[in-house]
């Protein structure tokens, strides 16, 4: 393992990098953390000389002035220049980190070998949030706030709740033109994707939330029939609930364009 540290504007990033054979970046989510992930980074080490890294304002990343899309994706951006390696390496996001990859491979070209998005970088038909959705998501970033503001230095976030929300209405902006930014990829496209990515609940909102996750999968597909999916039967925590199922769907992807399972 080797442990190093990207300067960006006055933003501290920890990066972490170990493991053998191909080069992999695995670029983690809003309110995730490299210690969130470390399950799911050892099984992709296996196969592939994993870098990990904390987004601003996550772990063992020191706070920033802004958290908004440009300021996370500049995070990546710093964090792909300063590493050496012999080829491109894969580049894995999960959630917020998914978006990040395609905005980055899109701006560019050659600089990755492939993309494995992670239950994010959905190009949804409608917004994710509407107005009735709002109050019930400003009570879940008030939770996550709270959730993140642990004893754990490794695991804690600092984004505050009024910060989460504002990036979650951003989030809406960006995934309505990310279907732009998908026909600028040179490399190919693997999606993991969540069955029911707001839980398995038929009340509420939930429902809803789901068909529209689906249907954005589905406009991708038939927009860029080259990309390839993989439906799991879980929620958004996928990555710590099936760690060892997105590891080998990876390993899987890493070595064909063709890699797909139905949707349950």
């Amino acid at each position: 393992m080797r442990h190093f540290t990207v300067r960006r504007g006055g933003v501290t990033i920890p990066v972490s990098r170990g493991g053998r054979g191909r080069p992999l970046v695995l670029c983690p989510g809003l309110n995730s953390t490299q210690a969130d992930l470390y399950r799911l980074t050892e099984l992709l080490r296996r196969d592939h000389d994993v870098v990990s890294f904390d987004l601003r304002g996550h772990g063992l990343s020191s706070a920033a002035e802004r958290y908004d899309f440009d300021a996370f994706l500049g995070d990546l951006v710093a964090v792909m220049a300063a590493l050496e390696v012999s080829s491109p390496p894969v580049l894995v996001g999960y959630s917020l980190g998914a978006d990040l990859a395609v905005h980055y491979a899109s701006m560019s070209p050659g600089s990755v070998a492939a993309l494995v998005l992670v239950d994010g970088a959905n190009p949804l038909p409608e917004p994710f949030i509407t107005d009735v959705d709002r109050a019930e998501f400003r009570a879940l970033t008030q939770h996550e706030a709270e959730r993140g503001k642990g004893v754990d230095l490794v695991r804690q976030v600092s984004l505050s709740a009024q910060e989460i929300f504002e990036l979650g209405l951003e989030m809406d902006v960006v995934r309505a033109g990310i279907l732009e930014r998908y026909q600028g990829i040179d490399a190919p496209v693997h999606m993991i994707m969540s069955s029911s990515i707001a839980g398995d609940s038929d009340a509420g909102r939930a429902p809803r939330h789901n068909r529209l996750w689906r249907r954005g999968v589905e406009r991708l597909v038939q927009e860029l029939p080259d990309t390839s999916v993989s439906w799991l039967d879980a929620d958004h925590r996928l990555v710590f609930t099936h760690a060892s199922d997105i590891a080998e769907i990876v390993r899987r992807a890493c070595g064909s364009r063709s890699v797909s399972r139905p949707a349950p």
